[in-house]
């Protein structure tokens, strides 16, 4: 899944809720936030080949939440955090709904316990 991240932000925001849909991905991109680190590395916690990781690693690049750095053989992974904050600003925007609904949900519930 190669996708350009110049594209318009709905479908670099699919992307980016696609690629951490996985919980292995998920586990890559938690350790991916301590700080870059060897391909061989983040593989090393996971009961699945290299190739089974290395795929992985592709959606989450084409997601645009990698950036790889070559150093001869090795390839460093470290994490860019714009799709992430694409994924924040859109799920803020529910935050107000939800407070207004469990708000009054809570009303509800004391208005409910006071005729009891």
């Amino acid at each position: 899944m190669g996708l350009n991240m110049e594209m318009s932000p709905a479908p670099a925001l699919d992307a980016a809720l696609y690629a951490i849909a996985d919980p292995t991905r998920r586990r890559i991109v938690e350790r991916l936030m301590r700080g870059p680190a060897r391909v061989t590395d983040l593989a090393a916690p996971f009961s699945m080949s290299l190739n089974g990781v290395s795929k992985h690693l592709k959606v989450l690049e084409g997601a645009g939440l990698l950036k790889r750095t070559c150093r001869g053989r090795e390839h460093v992974l470290a994490l860019r955090p714009e799709p992430i904050r694409r994924i924040q600003a859109w799920s803020s925007r529910f935050e107000r709904f939800w407070t207004d609904r469990l708000d009054a949900l809570a009303q509800q519930l004391e208005n409910e316990k006071e005729t009891e």
